[in-house]
């Protein structure tokens, strides 16, 4: 059996689940103005995971890049969410 499959589907899962309350600390904390960090972060391990040998580690550098680019675009909706009432507003921001 290979469990490769598996395993890298349990690790996406598992960053999936782990950015979730990363961007709303993100957001709650900094704002929508931390993007480019997240731009570069999956600029970096995308890029990682084209010059790693082993299958796991390189998927999971892709999909972690990929995931911090999603991230992106969830973290200009958290605001949105805020401004909503959906989420908790950080009463130390003003959100415009």
């Amino acid at each position: 059996m290979d469990f490769q499959g598996l395993i890298i589907g349990v690790i996406t899962f598992v960053i999936i689940g782990v950015f979730h309350p990363i961007v709303i600390k993100s957001e709650y904390y900094i704002g929508k103005k931390i993007w480019p960090a997240f731009l570069v972060l999956g600029i970096f391990f995308i890029a990682l995971s084209l010059f790693v040998n082993n299958v796991i580690i390189s998927a999971v550098s892709g999909i972690t890049g990929f995931t911090f680019l999603w991230s992106i675009k969830e973290i200009i909706e958290q605001e949105e969410r805020v401004k909503k009432g959906w989420s908790p507003a950080n009463p130390k921001k003003h959100y415009r």
